[in-house]
């Protein structure tokens, strides 16, 4: 222990945030290890419900891989308020882990996925009309509790019901969004943001393809594994993802990162899925300098 002590004495000390099931970060975090080291800083994973971490022992805290934490988001958010220099911090941890951010970001003018919310007790039964619908609970991680629905097939449409049914037994809100049929075709682009000189700096671009299949079975996997390839990002996207970012309360001042996940439309023009603050994915293996870009990000939230 001491010479752990003596080795990174004098440097700084940043704590990349995971969960039990993954303590020693997923292979995609881990490529920001060497280029801290080369920066000068010491990093090391600690899993955010450890008690034996304490957090006031690191100069920065940077929220990488806690999963786990959907199901117990009281818990999460209550812990990230005791964390004294965390990142993204605890007020956007609170706002981002409900994606009842996406009504906000729809008032203020973000073209987004047409959502509708079905809070726990209330009664819900699937529309009328045939279409292919997405439904998965408010909180979540890594696609869990996320099925796929065509609401033409008689028995996806009780499973659909069921399927709200079983999250609002459980006390957590239902989104249902219409299944945009580009994702098969285009696919998802995820957008990544770090901090840079001026700001927020879009980093790179990943597309991730189709993953929903079918129904949610209530299966309890950490995530579904995402089919990912390198993309440029087009202008029309980096201006939509740059509406997102402006229209965030507070601004985006205190992010160290931000992924801005679009799909295109029925009239193929980009709208908004998901905005992700708190422990997105960063993908920084797939684009040459992502893991350095990263690293300056993380050396300019240093105290």
């Amino acid at each position: 222990m001491t010479d752990h002590h003596q080795s990174t004495r004098g440097k700084p000390r940043v704590a990349l945030v995971t969960c039990t099931k993954l303590p020693d970060l997923e292979p995609d975090d881990r490529l920001v290890l060497a280029p801290l080291t080369a920066l000068g800083v010491h990093a090391e994973p600690a899993v955010w419900d450890d008690p034996s971490v304490d957090w006031s022992r690191y100069d920065l805290a940077v929220l990488r891989s806690p999963w786990d934490y959907a199901l117990r988001r009281d818990e999460f958010v209550a812990w990230a308020q005791t964390v004294p220099r965390l990142v993204n911090p605890a007020d956007v941890v609170r706002w981002n882990t409900d994606k009842r951010y996406l009504a906000e970001l729809s008032a203020a003018g973000v073209p987004t996925v047409p959502t509708v919310w079905v809070e726990p007790g209330e009664r819900w039964t699937p529309p009328a009309e045939a279409g292919e619908y997405v439904i998965k609970p408010a909180v979540s991680a890594g696609s869990q509790d996320t099925g796929r629905y065509d609401l033409a097939d008689p028995e996806h449409r009780t499973l659909a019901e069921a399927h709200v049914a079983r999250l609002s037994a459980a006390g957590r809100v239902s989104m249902l969004q219409p299944y945009l049929s580009a994702v098969d075709t285009v696919g998802e682009t995820a957008l990544l943001f770090f901090t840079g000189p001026g700001g927020l700096a879009f980093s790179h671009a990943i597309r991730k393809g189709p993953m929903l299949t079918g129904p949610d079975l209530g299966e309890t996997a950490l995530y579904k594994e995402e089919q990912i390839d390198a993309r440029t990002a087009t202008p029309e996207q980096l201006a939509v993802a740059r509406r997102v970012l402006d229209a965030i309360p507070g601004g985006t001042g205190s992010l160290l990162y931000a992924r801005v996940d679009l799909i295109p439309g029925p009239d193929g023009s980009p709208v908004l899925v998901e905005l992700e603050l708190t422990e997105p994915s960063l993908f920084i293996g797939y684009a040459d300098g992502a893991p350095d870009r990263l690293a300056a990000a993380i050396t300019a939230h240093l105290p």
